[in-house]
Parts: C-alpha cells; structure tokens; sequence
C-alpha cells in the first residue's frame, strides 16, 4: 500500500474531510513519528506495534567483490515489534 492509496482509505471512512486535509492529517501523522524516532524516542501504538531504534556496533565486513576487509561503522537502525493484536490478525488468514 502506498501513501495516496492510504490517504484515499482514510478519506473514505471519514465524513466531512475533504482529500486534501486528510493528506495533511497523514502526513502530520508520519511526521511526528519521525522526529520522536530521530529524538530517539519509542513509538507505541497499542494493538498494532512499537517502533524503536537499536544502535548496531561497529563490525568487519568483507567487500564480496574483491574479498578485502571493510570496516562499518555503528548506526541506528529502526526496529519493529508487532503487537499482539495485529499479530492474531495476521496470524487468523
């Protein structure tokens, strides 16, 4: 599912909104998760799932094309949990 499909979605179930506000709504949405996660805060949305970032370490990795030895540094990678509810549904198909 793409954003505009998710919007035209939200859209439909809510009366009284026109598309072009419900885009706004959406994005607004995806913007405050974005800067509680790069705050480093956890995102927890009940019944569907908590997003939250891990520090990976810094490793050696091998370049498979010339087999020479890479150092990588640490970063942040995003991480998923899902949550119970959405499980069961995923999981009832």
């Amino acid at each position: 599912m793409t954003k505009s499909v998710l919007i035209d979605k939200v859209a439909e179930k809510v009366e009284g909104l026109t598309r072009k506000q419900t885009e706004i709504i959406v994005e607004t949405v995806f913007e405050g998760i974005k800067e509680a996660l790069a705050k480093g805060d956890k995102i927890e949305i009940r019944g569907f799932g908590n997003f939250r970032l891990k520090q990976r370490k810094p490793r050696k990795a091998r370049n498979p094309k010339t087999g020479e030895s890479v150092d990588v540094p640490s970063k942040r990678v995003l991480h998923f949990k899902v949550g119970k509810a959405l499980k069961d549904a995923l999981n009832a198909q």
